[in-house]
């Protein structure tokens, strides 16, 4: 019952197979052949057992080395302990030194931002400067507020520098004698002295007082009434007569004391504090007065005698007459020197 369509049927399968199974070997006939040839093959395509071999070999090798450095460590650490905490030590004090300069060096550097702050207690005109001079010899009549009191130290400071050069001038004119400088140490003492303690104390009563003041409007208010003394000292350094220095001393002297009284009258509250306050501050300043005109040049002496002793002049030769000598004695001098001989 075969016949050619089954045959047919068959085949069918069979020459699909054939045709793909040709196609493939003629693939293979173009591409090459399909045998792998060992021999052309790279060693290094891969990593073999023996290239394992050697990294594990290396690295061990590494590692022991690497563990007898720690271990010379450990043992130069232990050696020199104390010598590598003394060096820590000295590096560390060495960096504070540093840190200490440069906030020195800034300090150095900001010197000028600091003189800023005093700036305005210097900065006044020449004008306004004589205003108050002439201001501080005229006393005030209104008490029942608080008088205006200039803040600025510019005034005030060249007062103190006038009288140190008018006690200078009057001690020239004296008779004490300058030596090696201590007049002049002793003058600037003096008057900055004053200034600068009595201003302190007047503001430390005012405080306990409750007088509404400043320490720079104290400062300014004492220096401007040193004006009166200024006038005082150098008239009556150069014409040397006592009544005239008493009526100068109550006039002008007076005057800007009792300036300086009704400022502080008008900024303190109560008769017992303005008592005391102005009076301790009346009494001071005449009485300084008074001691630059009578007691400061013989207290400047005294210190000078202190110090390097008393004025003596430097021993001088006075030549002497010989008294004349008889011939007759000479004669029987050189004739008893004769028989000696």
């Amino acid at each position: 019952m075969s016949g050619p369509g089954t045959a047919a049927g068959a085949g069918g399968p069979r020459g699909g197979a054939a045709a793909e199974w040709g196609a493939f070997e003629d693939n293979m006939q173009g591409g090459g052949s399909a045998v792998i040839d060992m021999e052309n093959m790279d060693d290094t395509s891969g990593s073999s057992f023996e290239d394992m071999g050697e990294m594990h070999q290396r690295m061990k090798e590494e590692e022991e080395v690497d563990a007898e450095a720690a271990a010379a460590d450990e043992e130069d650490g232990e050696f020199l302990g104390m010598k590598g905490f003394k060096g820590q030590l000295g590096r560390q004090v060495a960096d504070q030194m540093w840190q200490a300069g440069k906030r020195q060096a800034s300090k150095a550097f900001n010197l000028y931002a600091n003189i800023d702050i005093l700036r305005p207690y210097f900065d006044v005109e020449p004008m306004q400067v004589r205003n108050r001079l002439l201001e501080s010899m005229i006393p005030m009549k209104m008490i029942n507020f608080p008088q205006k009191i200039a803040g600025e130290l510019y005034g005030p400071l060249m007062l103190v520098f006038t009288l140190v050069a008018i006690l200078l001038h009057g001690m020239k004119t004296s008779d004490t004698i300058i030596r090696e400088g201590t007049l002049m140490g002793t003058a600037i003492g003096t008057c900055f002295g004053y200034w600068l303690g009595v201003s302190s104390f007047i503001y430390f009563l005012a405080y306990l007082c409750n007088a509404q003041i400043t320490m720079v409007q104290m400062l300014s208010l004492l220096g401007y009434g040193l004006f009166g003394h200024c006038v005082t000292l150098f008239v009556t350094y150069n014409i040397h007569f006592h009544s005239l220095f008493y009526i100068f001393w109550l006039g002008i002297g007076g005057l800007s004391t009792l300036r300086m009284v009704a400022v502080l009258v008008s900024r303190t509250v109560g008769y017992t504090q303005r008592l005391i306050l102005c009076g301790a501050l009346a009494a001071l300043h005449m009485l300084f007065l008074l001691y630059l005109h009578f007691a400061y040049h013989k207290v400047v002496e005294g210190i000078l005698d202190t110090l390097e002793g008393p004025n003596i002049p430097p021993f001088q030769r006075v030549a002497r007459d010989i008294p004349a000598i008889s011939s007759a004695v000479l004669n029987t001098t050189a004739k008893t020197a004769a028989l000696a001989l």
